[in-house]
């Protein structure tokens, strides 16, 4: 399972990377190993500020649909044009397969989010 050091976690399973003031937010390789292929992603909330814990969307998987919920509350600045292909968080969830690009109401929020470490012992890998 692929756990990247470098990222900050939810306890529902999206990935948190800060750039500068924005954060890239996406699900994790176990998340979307658990949901099987990923066939559609819905964000339709571009220009919203959103609470955390908050739908900003959902995905489409062959076995379910599933909510994304906001890390920590903030607008949604951009969503990946490129999930119109959505394998794209099959193959790569780290990287091309980033969800939403947001800016964080208080930017120090994301540092309570878990570590990598609290993430592997959550999932139990």
């Amino acid at each position: 399972m692929n756990i990247p050091q470098n990222l900050k976690y939810t306890q529902d399973d999206e990935w948190v990377r800060m750039e500068g003031e924005f954060a890239y937010v996406g699900i994790t390789d176990y998340a979307q190993h658990e949901l099987g292929d990923i066939v559609f992603v819905d964000v339709d909330c571009e220009g919203d500020t959103i609470e955390a814990g908050e739908a900003f969307g959902s995905i489409e998987a062959v076995k379910t649909v599933a909510d994304l919920l906001m890390p920590v509350t903030g607008e949604v600045v951009e969503f990946n044009a490129a999930l119109e292909e959505a394998s794209a968080i099959n193959n790569d969830p780290y990287g091309a397969g980033w969800i939403i690009k947001m800016k964080p109401a208080n930017a120090a929020d994301v540092e309570t989010l878990l570590d990598a470490t609290a993430y592997k012992e959550k999932i139990g890998a």
